[in-house]
């Protein structure tokens, strides 16, 4: 059962995760493979879920066992790789960052109809806001919560609205047509690839929350995390289920933004702009407030600066995309590695959970190990696939 006195912070690092995970990329994934798989991606979520629920559970209850943040942790593993394992991190927050800063914009132009890079400048200031406060941490768990619940609502007033045919796909869900393999591993890599599988698990230790006696309260924040992303994203499902199920073509250049307005009209339209500039900037301060916790073991400068540290991480994405936009090979290449980086990571959590130098006596559930290997299985497989056939187009 929760302690009262940390409820707050575990609900914050629950929906920090969460709305990490929920950014512009989220919302267009959901949204094309709602159109390709139809009700069966129903089963694609599913799948999606329970692997979320074993990467997450593995890296949020081998930080708080060890007290260590996930660098610390794997250069005890082996010395050097939390230094690798920071770099990779810090690079893929970076270039994604970029896109959230993006979506910021787009969220703007929807809803006032400025333009993309005066709409980044305003969000990437409201981020910053959060942090120029003496208490930021406590109002980065509050916003987090407020924007999770905001999108939460709009989501599901968009799927009652576009009326999506619920028996089909509650039977798709277990029954599908077809099962797409990608399709399962990139939203996999998409809810708790790369920085967003560490957001929840440093903010709980940064707030004290940490040691095996707050195992219970570190495993209901991490399963409440994983809950509130499917949920937003069950929600998306239905609504563009609801809209493709009747016939209705989604514009190719904006799925998701498509899905709103044909289910709402144009009020819909605008609850997109709502959802996306809430999705995209709280996806800016988990990139940067994750990436920075991350670059604490270079230096202890970083940590006596740290929120400075996430300003300059934010004006920096931000200044490259109102000057250049977004740079595609860059994105291209992150994204591949960021499909390298949760076998990376959770590989070394899962030998840091049987390493006594580490973890103590502690002794970590079997059933999370096995769920922890399936995941670090499919993902460098698919991780190492993409990043073999992206790399040649970076050169061309």
């Amino acid at each position: 059962m929760l302690k009262h006195k940390n409820w707050g912070v575990l609900l914050g690092a629950a929906f920090l995760m969460a709305t990490s995970a929920v950014g512009p990329g989220f919302l267009t994934q959901t949204t094309v493979y709602t159109q390709a798989l139809g009700a069966s991606f129903g089963f694609v979520i599913l799948c999606s879920i329970i692997l979320d629920i074993g990467a997450q559970l593995n890296v949020w209850r081998v930080i708080a066992v060890s007290e260590n943040r996930a660098q610390d942790i794997a250069n005890k593993v082996l010395p050097g790789l939390g230094f690798f394992i920071s770099i990779l991190i810090v690079l893929g927050g970076f270039a994604f960052n970029i896109g959230n800063v993006g979506g910021a914009g787009l969220g703007f132009n929807v809803l006032f109809g400025i333009t993309p890079e005066t709409g980044a400048i305003i969000g990437a200031a409201i981020a910053i806001a959060i942090f120029l406060v003496r208490e930021a941490k406590k109002v980065m768990d509050r916003f987090a919560q407020l924007m999770g619940f905001l999108m939460i609502v709009l989501m599901v007033y968009v799927a009652v609205t576009s009326a999506p045919p619920l028996a089909e796909a509650a039977v798709k869900t277990f029954l599908p047509d077809a099962i797409d393999i990608t399709a399962i591993i990139t939203l996999v890599g998409g809810t708790v690839g790369g920085y967003i599988t560490f957001a929840g698990g440093h903010r709980l230790l940064d707030a004290g929350i940490k040691g095996k006696e707050a195992l219970p309260q570190v495993t209901s924040s991490a399963v409440s995390g994983i809950t509130i992303a499917s949920v937003i994203r069950i929600f998306l499902f239905l609504a563009a289920f609801g809209v493709v199920s009747k016939g209705l073509l989604l514009d190719e250049s904006n799925p998701p933004a498509s899905v709103f307005q044909l289910a709402a009209g144009d009020v819909g339209y605008k609850l997109f702009g709502i959802v996306m500039l809430s999705a995209a900037v709280t996806s800016v301060v988990g990139s940067a407030y994750t990436s920075v916790s991350f670059l604490k073991s270079f230096h202890s400068n970083v940590e006596k600066y740290e929120n400075w540290a996430i300003i300059l991480f934010i004006l920096i994405s931000t200044a490259i995309f109102v000057t250049i936009g977004k740079p595609v090979h860059l994105l291209i290449l992150a994204g591949a590695l960021n499909g390298l980086i949760l076998p990376v990571t959770l590989g070394t959590m899962l030998i840091a959970a049987y390493n006594k130098k580490v973890v103590g006596d502690y002794r970590h559930p079997l059933v999370l190990t096995i769920f922890g290997v399936i995941v670090v299985a499919i993902m460098a497989w698919l991780g190492g696939y993409t990043l073999i056939h992206q790399l040649p187009a970076l050169f061309e």
